[in-house]
């Protein structure tokens, strides 16, 4: 092809015609300018499909991990709620002992209570890899761009919040550890095999019923209670609107 166009100019200039030749050489770099415009287009092309293809991946990849998470945080909900209702019913033994069946039900209750420490461990891995490579800069959408790094501040301060609760919740299992009362009296009571210890029935174990009048017990344990209120309904619920407002956007991007 080259060939061919050169023969043509050579037989131009040997033939004198400088208007046709000038002509064709004008033809000639419209055609070399167009064939470069429409290579650019194509890479382009190919190049905004790849970068697509690879925003895809990541929404994907992103929706299971804040679907996983938004699972954990339910249950954390959930649970938080369940140790906030336990502190309201010793609470209530608190100001009317007689409610009170048995020592055994107080027992079970004070472990159902406090045996699990509260905290929000999201699925963040392939959020932090982007977020750290500065492929976040992908994601088209800058509002779920924004959004996805508040979202590694704001778990920054829930974590403030579960560590003065747990603060709270470690005040309350400090009691036990004095001659007092007694966790063997709890454990046993709760049932042993909740936990999966093997330990004898003790004899003659100390009561912690004493701990229903103690000013300083009922104390930490509003202290408690009002801390477990403020992680659910000042943390835990604002994280998990945010985190369905994410999952929302994400699922938008992939069906765009």
């Amino acid at each position: 092809m080259i060939k061919f166009f050169r023969k043509i100019r050579q037989q131009l200039i040997a033939e004198k015609r400088v208007r046709q030749y000038l002509l064709y050489a004008l033809g000639e770099i419209v055609l070399v300018v167009a064939g470069i415009l429409i290579a650019l287009a194509i890479n382009n092309s190919n190049e905004q499909r790849q970068t697509r293809d690879k925003e895809q991946v990541y929404l994907k990849g992103l929706q299971e991990e804040f679907q996983v998470s938004q699972y954990k945080l339910e249950n954390l909900i959930a649970l938080n709620r369940q140790n906030a209702e336990g502190a309201r019913a010793i609470l209530g033994f608190m100001s009317d002992s007689t409610t009170l069946r048995d020592e055994s039900a107080f027992s079970k209750l004070l472990y159902s209570t406090f045996a699990y420490d509260i905290a929000f461990n999201p699925n963040n891995s392939l959020l932090n890899e982007m977020i750290n490579s500065g492929s976040l800069r992908d994601l088209s959408n800058p509002e779920l761009r924004r959004r996805l790094t508040n979202w590694i501040a704001t778990l920054e301060d829930v974590a403030r919040q579960e560590q003065d609760q747990e603060e709270e919740r470690t005040r309350i299992l400090g009691t036990f550890l004095s001659d007092r009362y007694s966790i063997r009296t709890v454990l046993e009571q709760a049932g042993l095999s909740a936990i999966g210890a093997d330990l004898a029935p003790s004899q003659n174990a100390p009561s912690n019923l004493p701990l229903l009048q103690s000013r300083s017990f009922e104390n930490h344990l509003l202290l408690f209670l009002l801390a477990c209120a403020g992680t659910t309904d000042t943390h835990y619920l604002p994280l998990m609107e945010e985190l369905e407002g994410i999952l929302e956007l994400i699922d938008r991007e992939i069906k765009n």
